[in-house]
């Protein structure tokens, strides 16, 4: 049975590592001229594989680019996280798209469209009694 606090703090190094070497060591101005943000990441028990979530301001066409231009440079980073953390093994990374908070706004922009509508019902409603 893994540690669940230990995986929480693995958790947490490993994100604000991977965050610094996002900002400051990668040398590509595709994931630097957009908001890249690592919303969650997933730690296997065993610490030998991490799957990164990041959400973006880009476009989803840019958004993938940004995915798979992170899924190319994984080595290098994994490199640079293996000098800045002393681990006895760096686990193996993959960059996935955190789509929860797109399908989240799309429901509250669902539900907002519904309000107004059945704003605008209402004073229909109201117009037809008078």
């Amino acid at each position: 049975m893994p540690n669940n606090y230990r995986l929480a703090k693995v958790s947490s190094l490993l994100k604000k590592e991977i965050t610094l070497i996002l900002q400051n060591d990668l040398e590509n101005n595709l994931i630097r001229d957009h908001f890249v943000n690592i919303s969650k990441i997933d730690l296997s028990g065993d610490l030998q594989h991490c799957k990164i979530y990041i959400t973006s301001t880009a476009q989803d066409k840019v958004r993938k680019e940004i995915l798979a231009n992170l899924n190319i440079a994984k080595s290098s980073i994994r490199h640079s996280l293996g000098k800045r953390i002393e681990m006895r093994r760096v686990p193996e990374i993959i960059f996935k798209d955190d789509v929860v908070l797109d399908k989240g706004l799309s429901v509250l922009k669902l539900l907002d469209e519904l309000k107004n509508k059945n704003q605008s019902n209402n004073v229909e409603d109201k117009d037809v009694k008078s």
